[in-house]
């Protein structure tokens, strides 16, 4: 599933392609990419008809573009999107052939570029959602369905004091931790182990006897893997994962930890360990990353 870095280089692409320009009409090939769009297909796609886009907006893996409110009086709207493990937001000639999992598209009244969501397995979704005060950024707006998500590290709202204090109490892994998107958003399986790595943890430590320049040099290991991350395009393991041209990204070749099982740890030598954890994997190094002696799953 794209994590942060890989969203926020698919904002950025739509940033360039859709801010300022007025939707003429959706078009909704497969009506689960809108499911959660409880009022239907008809009303998703006549409640975009019209409307001009605004500057894209992520927080954590979760992006949306902001809809022009028609009157000052009308509460703000947008189109919330989430990629799920295949959901690509495609930009490109509108007379293009069409893609074989091509699920919604938009079309735009300057006839440009359209915009196309493709999601093979079908996990994401679009919808559109009314815009509310965000619990986090004061004066900020974020979708309704997503006020409980908390900021991501790289937000200015990222409170780093609360973080810390939530970790002590919540008595799981830090591993775990990292990815309750209550906590912390936008942190998936991969840029965990990833930035646990770079802070010489175990993933099965604690959270109730982090100490505080623990705390922080995880965070801080966090911001740094995802900028470099982000640099190159994020994490394509395969072709399910691409920006808003079809291209892939490169910090696949970067990885320290995640998917390098018997590969020499880049600081000792020693090979990477895998362990299961949650129905998925966690990948650390046995010496950089000693196991605590009082563990938590």
């Amino acid at each position: 599933m794209p994590e942060l870095p890989e969203v926020e280089v698919v904002r950025r692409g739509l940033e360039r392609w859709t801010a300022g320009r007025t939707i003429a009409s959706a078009e909704v090939l497969h009506p689960r990419s809108v499911r959660r769009h409880e009022a239907g297909p008809g009303d998703f796609a006549g409640r975009l008809a019209a409307r001009t886009v605004l500057a894209p907006r992520r927080r954590g893996k979760y992006m949306w573009l902001p809809l022009r409110a028609e009157a000052e009086d009308e509460p703000g709207e947008a189109l919330l999107a989430h990629l799920g493990m295949s959901g690509q937001l495609l930009v490109g000639e509108p007379d293009r052939e069409r893609e074989k999992h091509l699920r919604v598209r938009l079309v735009f009244d300057d006839g440009g570029h359209d915009l196309r969501f493709v999601d093979q397995r079908t996990f994401g979704h679009l919808m559109v959602a009314d815009l509310v005060p965000d619990a986090f950024d004061a004066g900020a707006l974020v979708p309704e369905p997503i006020v409980h998500i908390a900021a991501d590290p790289l937000e200015d709202a990222f409170d780093a004091e609360a973080f810390y204090r939530a970790l002590r109490r919540r008595r799981t892994g830090i591993k775990r931790a990292l990815l309750d998107q209550s906590l912390i958003s936008g942190v998936g399986n991969i840029y965990a182990d990833e930035a646990l790595w770079r802070a010489r943890l175990h993933w099965a430590r604690p959270t109730e006897t982090m100490t505080r320049a623990e705390a922080a040099r995880v965070l801080e290991a966090a911001r740094e893997v995802m900028g470099a991350a982000l640099a190159v395009g994020g994490t394509s393991f395969d072709s399910l994962y691409v920006n808003v041209n079809g291209e892939s990204g490169y910090f696949e070749r970067s990885l320290e930890a995640y998917g390098r099982r018997g590969e020499p740890c880049g600081r000792c030598g020693t090979p990477i360990r895998r362990d299961e954890f949650m129905n998925r994997s966690s990948y650390s190094c046995p010496v950089c990353q000693p196991k605590p002696r009082r563990a938590r799953y």
